[in-house]
């Protein structure tokens, strides 16, 4: 590895006008002279000034890019190396059909399959149709994305849904696979997966409403005379900080109305074959009550709900519900002190999910911080599955036959490419069905993952999980990417990309820190870094960037560090506290301006993320409290680190203008010459650019950034 000198930025970035704004709330002052950003017609963004200052921003980070195409273009060509120019999915079986995913040679997107066949995997002659090809569909669009799939029981039907600008807000399409014509109306601004009833005659789906909530589920028939005129309303909810979800049952018996903000939810139900019953309720919302049910039997008259909760233990448990038992007599259902406890959780086991099958209930499990995978039989005994190493990422993979004589897993470590298991639910071993390809050779042998514990500023041991070729020096001599999200109970598993190799290869080592805000070590993990705890997830980031120098895995100023959304308002936090750590920033849709989004309610997530942050509107210590850390206001006078920024104008989750006034601000305040650079994309979103290739482009953007500004060569050194 070679040090050479750091790229500074081009010369005259765009300067965003200052315009004197203030608003004052619960005795605080606020200034925003970059207000003007926001579009007052958003979503719709139409305002020739603000484009004006985006296309500009655009154009000064292909100024900075310019010299440095080749860099660029030479991460672009590893990354696409590793990827399979030819890709497939393990095959699945769902209602008396298999299923497949393939990725042709060159694809940007899958193309979807069906067989008559039941034994994919050992039948020789299995001959697959065409289901659905994704890349006509993304034919003339800049931005392409598949939402739904769903077929109708009966086979012969196909319910799918596109996203063609970013927006997340999907037309869906029904159509009669055998000749393809449409079956009704496209249906506008849905979300979710529709779910067809019995007959297959008719579904439910979830239509999202001015501020991009999904609030209401529709069922259409598909025999009236005017489908979009007839559709009856199964379920609205009313509550604005509530987001509306259907999901089938594993059993296919039960269609399950999931209303919930980020800690408190509500569920009711009714059967697939009468979608237009009076929808159950399973327990009233109750504040920071989280409740998930799903349903084993074979009617929707009896059998059991499992119901996973986290009423009496923070890390969750399970119990059960008889149908039969409760028919006719709400009360017994409605109140969980008549539920069955089956399983309980404990301080050392989370249970983080849970799926059932006729004969079997599967509990994912995190067991002191590592997943583990639990078998219960009808009898009540159970067992974990063994997995091959001592860290490692394991879930649920798909696992559509309810009566399926196996369990489907995806796993994956630091250094295991994702793998796709079968595991036998009578003889008890593991199958392996497919692993991750990694074109041009990946040898684990050559890399080495560790996880260390760091002690955060108050005492608390965080982990860190990192990868690294077993050459890299542990002298503070090699540069590092430290990444992070901690928020709404996300963890980051400590799992295998083939992405990350190009750096690793240039001589960085790769860490994850575990910090609180991520459920990594528990629900309490999660809820320590959430409303007045929250500073704790920028605090333990940073002490976890200071546990590796103090460890000697990297020196000061020699750190990239990168994360999106939330975060990427970790980033902004993380800098305004410790700017002088790091070495190179990529803030991906940062979720920056906290203040004033939680002020605006009438923005599309807004009243549903005041759990989370907190409700400056009504409680000024939230307000006070939010100030204090939200990333754009606490911006100062200091010298900071090189910066890349991304945003997408059609982002419903974290709006452009965050990042687009973080950067105007950062460029007026800041007290150094490092680059700052900014890229909407203006034809997406959240998840930046779709297609699997293109995407890539993006990520070679990011990792020649690290290389520029941490002043490394290009070339990777050779394996040994």
């Amino acid at each position: 590895m070679t040090r050479t000198n750091a790229v500074s930025g081009p010369a005259n970035p765009p300067k965003a006008q200052r315009r004197p704004q203030t608003f004052a709330l619960h005795n605080y002052v606020v200034e925003d002279p970059y207000a003007w950003l926001k579009d007052p017609e958003y979503p719709k963004v139409n305002d020739s000034e603000i484009l004006q200052y985006l296309n500009d921003e655009n154009a000064y980070f292909d100024e900075f890019f310019a010299p440095h195409s080749g860099l660029v273009n030479t991460l672009f060509e590893e990354l696409k190396a590793r990827k399979p120019e030819q890709d497939e999915s393990v095959p699945f079986v769902e209602n008396n059909f298999s299923y497949q995913w393939r990725f042709a040679k060159g694809a940007q997107y899958r193309t979807w399959y069906r067989s008559e066949s039941l034994t994919p995997l050992t039948d020789q002659n299995v001959q697959w149709q065409t289901l659905l090809d994704e890349n006509t569909l993304a034919e003339g669009h800049e931005y392409f994305r598949l939402g739904a799939l769903s077929v109708s029981p009966d086979g012969q039907k196909l319910a799918y849904s596109v996203d063609t600008n970013g927006s997340e807000r999907y037309q869906l399409h029904t159509i009669q696979i055998a000749s393809g014509e449409a079956l009704t109306k496209s249906i506008e601004n849905c979300a979710g997966e529709p779910v067809w009833n019995a007959n297959s005659d008719g579904f439910i789906y979830l239509i999202v409403n001015d501020q991009w909530r999904p609030n209401k589920a529709l069922m259409r028939n598909l025999h009236t005379a005017d489908p979009a005129a007839d559709d009856a309303v199964v379920f609205e909810e009313t509550d604005e900080s509530f987001f509306l979800s259907a999901d089938l049952s594993q059993s296919q018996q039960l269609v399950f109305l999931h209303s919930g903000d980020h800690v408190t939810t509500e569920v009711r139900y009714v059967p697939r074959t009468n979608l237009l019953a009076t929808p159950q309720l399973i327990s009233q919302r109750s504040t920071a009550h989280e409740y998930y049910a799903d349903h084993q039997g074979d009617d929707a008259q009896s059998g059991r709900l499992l119901i996973r909760s986290n009423l009496r233990q923070a890390n969750f448990d399970l119990y059960q519900l008889a149908l039969d038992d409760s028919a006719g007599k709400p009360s017994t259902r409605l109140d969980p002190a008549n539920w069955q406890n089956i399983l309980a959780g404990d301080e050392r086991t989370y249970l983080t999910n849970h799926l059932v099958f006729r004969e079997h209930l599967f509990v994912e499990a995190r067991i002191d911080g590592l997943d583990q995978m639990m078998v219960v039989a009808q009898n009540g005994e159970s067992h974990l599955i063994e997995m091959p190493e001592e860290s490692y990422s394991l879930g649920f993979g798909t696992n559509a036959d309810y009566g399926a004589k196996f369990l489907r897993l995806g796993y994956t470590s630091m250094v295991t490419p994702n793998t796709v298991y079968d595991y036998d639910l009578e003889t008890r071993v593991l199958q392996q069905r497919k692993v991750q390809q990694v074109p041009g050779g990946y040898e684990a042998k050559n890399f080495v993952t560790r996880r260390l514990m760091a002690t955060a500023r108050d005492g608390t041991q965080v982990p860190i999980s990192l990868v690294q070729r077993h050459d890299t020096p542990v002298d503070g001599s090699a540069p590092l990417y430290l990444y992070g999200y901690g928020a709404y109970g996300h963890a980051i598993p400590p799992a295998f990309s083939s992405n990350i190799i190009s750096l690793l290869d240039r001589g960085f080592t790769f860490a994850i820190a575990h910090i609180r805000g991520g459920d990594d070590l528990g629900y309490h993990w999660y809820t320590q870094g959430k409303l007045e705890q929250r500073t704790n997830t920028f605090n333990d980031f940073v002490d976890c960037a200071k546990h590796l120098i103090e460890t000697r895995y990297v020196a000061p100023g020699r750190i990239a560090i990168g994360g999106g959304s939330a975060g990427g308002e970790l980033m902004g936090a993380v800098v305004n506290q410790a700017p002088e750590l790091f070495g190179s920033v990529a803030a991906h849709v940062p979720f920056v301006d906290v203040l004033n989004t939680m002020l605006d309610a009438d923005l599309p997530l807004t009243p549903m993320e005041w759990p989370e942050w907190g409700n400056p509107i009504d409680d000024a210590e939230a307000f006070s409290f939010i100030q204090s850390y939200s990333p754009y206001d606490q911006v100062s006078a200091q010298d900071y680190p090189p910066i890349m920024v991304t945003a997408g104008l059609n982002d419903p989750r974290v709006t452009y203008w965050e990042p687009a006034k973080w950067v105007a601000k950062l460029r007026h305040v800041k007290t150094n010459e490092n680059v700052l650079v900014l890229k909407t994309n203006m034809g997406a979103g959240h998840g930046g650019q779709s297609g699997r290739f293109t995407a890539l482009k993006e990520l070679a953007e990011e990792y020649a950034f690290f290389l520029l500004t941490l002043g490394i060569e290009n070339k990777p050194e050779a394996p040994e």
